[in-house]
């Protein structure tokens, strides 16, 4: 699934993106407030995900914790809405975002 399949799936054009680049990544997702959004990005092995997911889920925690700190890596824990369980987003490899009814094509700057 690619960015192809983002334009069709919700039947936009590459003029209603917008670009921009790596490091505003985190501010956008961050500036969604706990909505749900859409990333593609790729996986540790290359492999290209597609998800759908929100931050700031608290319900599923069990009281742990992570052993460090995933932004540190490059990764934001999020919760995947279709598997119903925690996630990794590298937020190295974004390709596409959809926050808000808005698209965002990442760049490599």
């Amino acid at each position: 699934m690619g960015l192809n399949h983002i334009k069709k799936q919700h039947g936009i054009r590459w003029y209603n993106m917008k670009k921009v680049n790596k490091s505003k990544v985190l501010e956008l997702i961050e500036k969604s407030n706990g909505q749900v959004f859409s990333t593609i990005f790729l996986k540790k092995d290359g492999t290209e995900r597609s998800m759908t997911c929100r931050l700031g889920v608290k319900k599923y925690l069990k009281g742990v914790g992570m052993k460090y700190n995933a932004l540190d890596k490059g990764l934001l824990p999020v919760y995947d809405m279709h598997s119903k369980g925690y996630r990794m987003i590298n937020l190295n490899t974004v390709k596409a975002l959809q926050i808000n009814k808005e698209f965002y094509i990442v760049g490599e700057k």
